[in-house]
């Protein structure tokens, strides 16, 4: 308690708790058709593929959003580039609420979930941003632990939409989406940790270097994994296993709240142990239980307790990479997160669409694990590679934050101009 005390007051306690909040009522809402699949599903009659789709369109629609979201906050900050977002996506739920009619109209409504998806790199950025580098993987973390808001949200959506039928839970989230935005009104501060005489140039640097690349690919496979089968499972418990909606809904959440609970932990052990080396069991763990998920598909309580697993690792995962990014980027860590979240997090999008075209046309989701695992691996591989470099300019062995800079360290940083070059 006491080190945990001594760490809040390396920074900003409020506004790390406001990032926490709006982030896991973002992600909250950023599920409700994967939460809601099971009633959706009926509604419309939809097909296997026509379910993976509708999934996927929140997720990719997030994922595209999330860019351009992390460039708005260098320009009028990240406190309020959030609250900017919340009220878009106040609106985006009304829409729900009074003109979804049909699956073109529930097509449109993933995109507009997607607002919500768009959150995440601010939220770490804006969370992180009091606290030193030595603290980062553990302040993003916490934050990060508001995926526990897809959860919550596979626990509440599906009882209200029992209750007050589905359309009605889009009205419930307008008026929920009102808690952090008035949290983060009066409790956050904008960090300093911004150079605001930055060029555009030296903010988006990350998308012209190979890294940045293979932490988006990475990232596709930790968060891509929590997020797509997050959103895929209800339906799936629902379809495999003939339990009710409310029960899919349950079962997902206790896989769901492992991944977000095991980010702090991620983010904690990195700190200590190193992102790289972190990563690598994640990522073997997650490679061998997707596998044993798609064979053990006759067994509800071992495919439940292998998904808990493989939920922890990707949590874990999801921590660690993003201990990762504020070494690598200390100076644009907000639009380096959203950039590698937003090619990452497309990645959850594969998800539901191989699993409703793997039962669609092979009669069963077990390809649909085997080709996720094979992704994990595959990028194991392009990290082992990768790490070599790493630790020889920007990070310590296995990934732990440098105490001084490395000699080589220099041709990572975007040269400045003298007033002669000028």
């Amino acid at each position: 308690m006491t080190s945990f005390k001594t760490f809040l007051k390396t920074g900003h306690g409020p506004t790390l708790f406001a990032a926490f909040l709006y982030f896991s009522f973002s992600c909250c809402i950023w599920v409700l058709n994967g939460a809601m699949a099971p009633f959706i599903g009926e509604t419309f009659d939809l097909s296997p593929a026509q379910k993976g789709l509708m999934l996927s369109v929140p997720i990719i629609a997030g994922a595209l959003m999330r860019f351009p979201l992390g460039i708005l906050s260098q320009y009028i900050g990240r406190k309020n580039a959030t609250l900017v977002e919340m009220g878009l996506i106040a609106v985006a739920m009304l829409f729900g609420f009074f003109f979804v009619k049909s699956f073109n109209d529930l097509l449109a409504m993933g995109v507009l979930l997607g607002i919500a998806g768009a959150s995440f790199g601010v939220a770490l950025s804006l969370g992180s941003g009091w606290f030193p580098p030595q603290h980062k993987g553990l302040a993003m973390g916490l934050v990060g632990a508001g995926n526990v808001g897809t959860a919550v949200s596979v626990l509440v959506a599906p009882p209200l939409a029992q209750w007050l039928g589905w359309q009605a839970v889009y009205g419930v989230a307008a008026g929920a989406i009102l808690l952090p935005m008035i949290v983060m009104i009066l409790f956050a501060k904008e960090p300093p940790d911004i150079d605001s005489h930055a060029s555009f140039r030296e903010h988006i640097a990350c998308l012209f270097e190979k890294d940045g690349w293979v932490f988006s690919l990475i990232y596709g496979v930790t968060f891509g994994g929590f997020i797509g089968l997050t959103t895929f499972l209800p339906s799936y418990y629902y379809d495999q296993f003939g339990v009710s909606k409310v029960q899919a809904g349950q079962l997902t959440m206790l896989a769901a709240f492992m991944g977000a609970a095991v980010r702090i932990v991620g983010g904690w052990i990195s700190d200590r142990w190193g992102g790289v080396n972190t990563l690598t069991l994640v990522l073997t763990v997650v490679a061998g239980g997707l596998v044993l998920v798609g064979i053990s598909s006759s067994s509800l309580v071992l495919t439940t307790l292998l998904l808990i697993a493989c939920f922890a690792a990707l949590g874990a995962g999801n921590g660690a990479l993003f201990q990762l990014v504020p070494l690598r980027w200390p100076a644009s860590t907000a639009v380096a997160g959203s950039m590698i979240g937003e090619i990452g997090a497309l990645g959850g999008g594969l998800v539901p669409n191989a699993m409703g075209l793997s039962k669609q046309y092979l009669g069963s989701y077990t390809w649909g694990f085997v080709f996720f695992a094979l992704l994990s691996l595959v990028m194991l591989g392009v990290m082992r590679v990768m790490q070599i470099r790493w630790t020889r300019t920007w990070a310590e062995k296995g990934g732990r934050a440098r105490t001084a800079p490395a000699p080589s360290a220099v041709k990572y940083a975007a040269p400045r101009k003298t007033a002669r070059q000028r």
